[in-house]
């Protein structure tokens, strides 16, 4: 299927819900230099909604806020990459001039939209290995807290595809068709796949946040389970697409492969199973989840604080025992008495020295 291309600087409008109501926005915000874009002002709008959210849900899964900021600062910038360049090399021949040498330039026109999530899903997850790996911290518990802020990042980017007139699916009569510009004077008719996308990731968001992470037995359970329902609304979505990435010529049932569709349904497939392995087979329970365990050991030393700061004032505040007192008494006994005996012995000894010199002065 031949990819179409919608004009940017034409109206979208939602003719089965909104009749001929049209929205004509700009993709340039603001008319500065090359411009800011509202895609980028989009995509980071989505990212720090979702860093604000993996914040506040951090202590639910045994993390602290600066474990959140540490990672963040590495896995966007790369993620940003990785995303560019995966979309990049599948889609190669977008980015060639008319002779055939590679527009370098293009490439990095990232504002004109060609953002990956396969790509940053990829490169997150590298990422996310080597920050837990170096900070002693489990893997999937922080996947878990991370999948939160990507889904919901991926809520809120879908819309920057809205307004780059991007990412949308074969024509259609539904009632909430999506009615675009090809020519000036030609129009489509078609399914807003962004917007599936963004509500499906919605749904999936609640799912997550409110049922998923409540009955959490074990760490990588959300981190499934986003792959799981990911998987399966992506590969139903990317078949309506007509600006898909394929699997080079490769061909299954007479059908090129798309990419995101292979790639959906084995993400799919393989979360499906590890969620059945370790919740029905290895039968996993909360204990066993890092933020319980780090609470369990929060307890440990704080009881053993409690001891000893009952034992230190224990031993402050004790007086003698009966026995320290005899001891007390009787040593002072003792000392009277040798006091009483040495003045004795020096008296019979000046008594002694004094008949001694009477008697020499008798003589």
């Amino acid at each position: 299927m031949n990819a179409l291309t919608a004009m940017k600087n034409m109206p979208i409008s939602f003719p089965g819900l909104f009749g001929d109501w049209e929205l004509n926005i700009d993709p340039v915000a603001i008319h500065i230099g090359h411009g800011i874009y509202w895609y980028g002002i989009i995509l980071a709008a989505a990212m720090l909604a979702g860093l604000y959210l993996c914040m506040k849900q951090s202590k639910h899964y045994g993390l602290t806020e600066d474990n959140v900021m540490d990672m963040v600062l590495w896995a966007v910038p790369c993620c940003i990459i990785g995303s560019r360049i995966y979309y990049v090399l599948f889609y190669l021949d977008l980015y060639r001039k008319a002779d055939g040498s590679l527009d370098w330039g293009a490439m990095l026109r990232i504002w004109d939209g060609g953002l990956a999530i396969y790509g940053t899903v990829i490169v997150g997850v590298l990422v996310a290995l080597i920050y837990t790996k170096r900070h002693k911290i489990p893997f999937f518990a922080m996947t878990d807290l991370a999948v939160m802020g990507l889904m919901l990042g991926q809520i809120i980017g879908r819309w920057a595809n809205f307004i780059n007139r991007e990412a949308f699916g074969t024509e259609t009569t539904l009632p909430w068709r999506m009615k675009l510009w090809v020519t000036s004077y030609t129009s489509i008719e078609v399914h807003p796949t962004f917007l599936y996308e963004s509500l499906w990731n919605l749904i999936g968001l609640l799912l997550i946040l409110f049922i998923v992470s409540k009955g959490r037995r074990f760490d990588g359970e959300n981190t499934w389970f986003y792959f799981l329902w990911y998987g399966l609304g992506r590969s139903w979505i990317e078949g309506l697409r007509t600006d898909s990435l394929y699997l080079f010529n490769w061909e299954l049932f007479g059908q090129r492969i798309r990419v995101s569709q292979a790639l959906s349904i084995v993400m799919a497939a393989v979360a499906a199973f590890m969620l059945v392995y370790n919740i029905a087979v290895k039968k996993r329970s909360p204990e066993g989840l890092w933020v319980n365990r780090v609470a369990a050991e929060k307890a440990r030393a704080a009881a053993a604080a409690s001891e000893d700061a009952v034992l230190a004032e224990t031993l402050l505040n004790e007086g003698p025992t009966a026995g320290e007192e005899t001891d007390a008494v009787e040593t002072e006994a003792e000392t009277a008495e040798a006091v009483e005996t040495e003045t004795e012995n020096r008296e019979s000894a000046e008594t002694e020295t004094a008949d001694e010199e009477d008697h020499g002065s008798a003589d």
